[in-house]
């Protein structure tokens, strides 16, 4: 596929309305302009509050959202695990906690390639997204607080590895898990680099914008496709769409690409493209390049 020089609209157009394949930051079904000052908090400090309530309201529940997977009481997954040394603290944690026992938990998040934020010992949005992240990957239930219980403490001494979705991949590759609602980076045939995400949403969608100086409808399915796609064109900073504004967008499949957004929540919300929380967004440019390959499968199942 050739590099697209902006946000794909197909070419259909039917009663005024065109419909699209692409994606917007903000709330579940519209894509806000942000305004300079809140883009900036955004970019410059970590949240305290929780990535899955910033700005927008939550789509879904920890209930809706992870179907299926243990709740933070239970005995977590241990096949394929990392051993190491690590003594957990066990002390019960969520956002808004302070203290030692936080920091231990963001080196040991850290350590294990997912990425809490700062380790200041201040359990905010970054260290929950990447709670959040690591929950799925172990099969257990995240809630919106970012709960960190016994099972979570138990299944960081004994972590799983994710799950390879392109066996024959190549060794620098982006592997996206609709399912689990994560992406696994890969550097060098090794984990960089996991992430919570938020992706599209499923929901057919129609929205009335102001585009290229004129008021226009834009309409899709809100769909993240599977498939094998590499990356393509990109941006820095905030970048305008038809449907909002996407921060360091990194495309990957026509109109569909990974960006930071202010909100990405336990539930799949876009309208196509992958939310990333914005410390990761901020970062990963550095570290995923032009033509990587991007590998999207599974289905997520409210």
């Amino acid at each position: 596929m050739g590099v697209v020089r902006r946000p794909m609209v197909a070419a259909l157009i039917t009663a005024g309305a065109v419909l699209v394949s692409g994606c917007a930051t903000g709330s579940d079904t519209a894509g806000p302009v942000h305004s300079a000052a809140s883009r900036t908090a955004a970019v410059t400090t970590t949240p305290t509050t929780s990535t899955a309530t910033a700005g927008t309201p939550t789509t879904g529940t920890a209930g809706t959202a992870t179907t299926g997977l243990l709740r933070d009481t239970a005995a977590p997954a241990s096949g394929g695990a990392i051993r190491g040394t690590f003594k957990t603290p066990g002390k019960r944690l969520a956002v808004g906690s302070k203290g030692t026992a936080v920091s231990t938990l963001q080196r040991r998040l850290k350590d294990l390639g997912y990425s809490p934020g700062t380790i200041d010992g201040r359990y905010g949005g970054a260290t929950q997204s990447a709670v959040w992240a690591f929950q799925k990957i172990n099969g257990i239930r995240p809630t919106q607080t970012g709960a960190v219980g016994s099972a979570t403490w138990k299944a960081l001494e004994d972590p799983a590895t994710p799950k390879v979705l392109a066996p024959r991949g190549r060794p620098d590759r982006a592997e996206v898990d609709l399912t689990k609602q994560v992406v696994v980076l890969y550097r060098r045939g090794e984990v960089r680099l996991i992430s919570h995400i938020s992706s599209g949403s499923g929901i057919p969608y129609c929205e009335t914008t102001e585009w290229q100086g004129k008021t226009q409808k834009f309409c899709g399915s809100a769909r993240t496709p599977t498939g094998n796609y590499k990356t393509t064109w990109r941006r820095s900073g905030w970048h305008k769409s038809y449907l909002g504004e996407l921060y360091n967008p990194i495309f990957f499949n026509g109109g569909i690409a990974f960006h930071g957004a202010l909100s990405v929540p336990l539930a799949p919300a876009s309208h196509g493209c992958v939310r990333l929380p914005m410390h990761i967004a901020k970062v990963l440019p550095g570290l995923l390049g032009t033509g990587v390959p991007v590998h999207v499968r599974g289905a997520f199942r409210r």
